[in-house]
């Protein structure tokens, strides 16, 4: 997928408000690493919170008009008056520069919220907030192919994203169950193979999956595989001012209801836990 640029209008009136009154209080913000809670922050651009993504992985980040929205979008979004900005700029690029920390270690963005999973290897490059959202593995299959299993999938295809989590889950039982991995650089591209038969079933998260199912009849999901994956925010490593305020954002959400009123919008349901 080739790289572009995505700029957001302002969509929440009173996240203006506060950002005025953040940029009044003269705090600063600094990209670079070594700093810690309460230190000078310094953004990529003056009054903007760039954040890398990877398009399209909806609910949480996709386009709708000339906008991206989703969970992940409106998550940011809280962040913008804790570090004086006023908009969030979205920069859309490969999956795999976001999750070995090169867009961040480059300054391709401030943050990056791309329903990226914590793990121990891509917390050896970047810093990571604390979890905001628990998933699980799931197997997509065209409607009554049978596939509900990887045991089923002796012989066959299974699709997967780059650079994700699912990947390393499928290549983790690749010889155990003898399929064969076929990678796709987007969750777009692996799930319309599934749809047209270039693969036999797609494994990706629970999540992006079943909301695929809402348009689309002709597949299902027939299996879930619970790998503890956690959602987080990642920042660049070592630039603790920047993770302190995304933290905070994420906090107070979870503690005045915030949390779960877009969990709910963008779900169709309240968090479990």
């Amino acid at each position: 997928m080739a790289r572009r640029h995505i700029r957001r209008a302002l969509t929440i009136l009173p996240a203006l408000a506060l950002a005025v009154t953040a940029a009044g209080c003269a705090e600063s913000v600094n990209t670079g690493a070594d700093t810690q809670a309460g230190g000078q922050i310094t953004l990529k651009e003056p009054g903007k919170l760039t954040t890398c993504t990877h398009l399209p992985y909806a609910p949480f980040q996709f386009t709708e008009g000339d906008k991206t929205v989703g969970f992940d979008v409106e998550l940011v979004d809280l962040v913008l008056p804790l570090v004086g900005a006023n908009e969030q700029k979205i920069f859309d690029t490969p999956f795999e520069g976001i999750k070995s920390g090169e867009s961040l270690n480059i300054g391709q963005c401030d943050v990056a919220a791309a329903a990226m999973s914590i793990t121990p290897e891509r917390q050896a490059v970047m810093d990571f907030s604390e979890p905001y959202f628990n998933a699980k593995q799931a197997l997509l299959v065209k409607k009554g192919s049978g596939y509900d299993s990887l045991e089923k999938l002796r012989g066959k295809k299974l699709g997967v994203q780059q650079g994700t989590t699912g990947e390393t889950y499928a290549n983790e039982n690749k010889e155990k169950f003898g399929y064969e991995v076929i990678q796709f650089e987007d969750l777009a591209l692996e799930q319309t193979a599934v749809q047209t038969g270039q693969v036999d079933a797609g494994i990706n998260d629970d999540v992006v999956l079943l909301d695929f199912l809402k348009a689309n009849q002709d597949v299902e999901v027939t299996a879930t595989f619970d790998t503890g994956d956690n959602y987080g925010i990642a920042v660049k490593k070592g630039n603790g001012a920047l993770l302190a305020k995304v933290n905070e954002a994420l906090q107070k959400a979870k503690s005045d209801g915030t949390y779960d009123r877009i969990y709910e919008k963008w779900f169709g349901k309240k968090p479990t836990a």
